[in-house]
């Protein structure tokens, strides 16, 4: 029986046209034939063709999903599958505390956690804010806007210096005093950096100032500038327990409006900073603060004008005083006089002062303060040995003398010095 030969091999084919070779079509072209192998199927082949595994994928996304699917089971919606959370999301435990428990957790954290804290959520960020009591606004939109109100409830020191410039920040040139900062450009002049436009206009202030006497009754320390009689009046008026108040480049007239203060302690009055800006507080300015404010324990002139009837003034009204400062004063000749009328008085300090006393008057006219304790110089001009004299027979009663980076100090101020009890 002969047998036929063989004929070129031609395409196996498959009676069957179900099967699962025709369905993946997995024949090669006939140029890649004579090195084409047939290969395992894949797991993402697997994954889109097997009609099985969807069920699979259906079954898992409405076990894990938190909504039902809106497709009905027969035909499940595999395209979703890429929206469901791979990991559910924790519960959030602290919603099950109040608000009280809360913020008892936070105020024994450290300050420096209170920002990381406010990012948490929302409901942390204005629990946060809660416990904030000490805050310097940079920006006047976020007091005249009421978002410090929300923000931050529960303020008690407040410091509106730097919100009341105007100066341009984009400068890149900040020019730092002990007292203020200030951005200045190429329009700033010598006559001073804070000129009449660079402050913001009295009424805005003012209206600022009432916002804050209304929303914060409990304020202890305000420091502003540029406040007139009627905005420190609305302070007076609503904030009580007002104890500390710091004003800057503001008249005379203006100290009308802190004569409501009753509980005021401690005063800082900056009449000018040279290279800054230019006020006058007068003997005026020192009898109104004298006569409005009698609580005072502590009170600082910067910059300012008088005389010795300013200062007896003070001596006179403010008996609870018990520390008086004067940082580069420009007081009249004969000053040193009215401060025998400072009955209580404990602490005396001069700084930057570049005349003690220009004329003192004669020594049997000085008086002494009897209650004097400390005598601080620092940064003072003290070569003039009439007026230094005069300043120690006035505090002739103090124990203790301190010297720090004057000029002028040589073995006659120490001499001098000698009449002090201290010696």
């Amino acid at each position: 029986m002969s047998q036929s030969p063989e004929s070129p091999k031609s395409p196996n084919t498959n009676p069957n046209p179900n099967s699962d070779q025709d369905y993946l079509n997995l024949e090669p072209p006939p140029s890649l034939k004579s090195k084409w192998k047939p290969k395992a199927l894949s797991l993402p082949d697997i994954w889109v063709k097997e009609q099985a595994l969807k069920h699979v994928i259906y079954n898992m996304q409405q076990q894990f999903s938190r909504t039902p699917s809106s497709s009905p089971p027969s035909e499940p919606d595999v395209t979703s599958f890429q929206s469901f959370p791979l990991d559910p999301i924790e519960p959030d435990y602290s919603s099950l505390l109040s608000d009280v428990v809360l913020l008892g957790i936070f105020s024994k954290l450290p300050v420096s956690q209170h920002v990381s804290n406010s990012l948490v959520c929302k409901r942390w960020l204005y629990l946060t804010g809660r416990l904030v009591q000490s805050l310097k606004v940079k920006d006047w939109s976020f007091i005249s806007s009421g978002r410090v109100f929300n923000r931050f409830p529960n303020l008690t020191d407040l410091d509106l210096v730097g919100s009341c410039i105007q100066m341009p920040k984009d400068s890149g040139v900040l020019v730092t005093h002990k007292t203020v900062s200030v951005y200045v450009d190429t329009s700033s002049t010598f006559a001073g950096f804070l000129g009449k436009t660079a402050l913001l206009p009295l009424n805005v202030i003012d209206t600022g100032l009432a916002m804050v006497a209304e929303k914060y009754p409990n304020l202890r320390r305000l420091v502003v500038i540029g406040a007139s009689e009627e905005g420190l009046r609305q302070i007076a008026v609503r904030c009580y327990t007002l104890q500390e108040l710091e004003l800057h480049c503001c008249g005379d007239l203006a100290l009308k409006g802190i004569s409501g203060i009753k509980n005021l302690q401690v005063m800082k009055l900056i009449g000018s900073v040279n290279g800054f800006y230019y006020s006058t507080i007068s003997d005026i300015g020192l009898t109104l603060l004298a006569q409005g404010c009698k609580r005072l324990v502590k009170l600082e002139l910067c910059g300012c004008e008088g005389s010795y009837d300013g200062v007896k003034a003070i001596g006179q009204c403010c008996q609870m005083l018990e520390e008086l400062s004067f940082y580069d004063h420009r007081m009249d000749g004969g000053w040193l006089a009215g401060l025998s009328y400072c009955s209580n008085l404990k602490t005396l300090k001069l700084k930057s002062c570049k005349s003690t006393d220009t004329s003192p008057g004669a020594d049997e006219h000085l008086g002494t303060c009897l209650t004097l304790e400390e005598l601080h110089l620092q940064q003072c001009h003290i070569r003039d040995k009439q007026s230094v004299k005069a300043l120690f027979l006035v505090c002739e009663n103090v124990r203790a003398i301190d010297f720090r980076n004057c000029w002028g100090l040589d073995d006659d101020v120490f001499s001098l010095a000698s009449i002090c009890s201290v010696f």
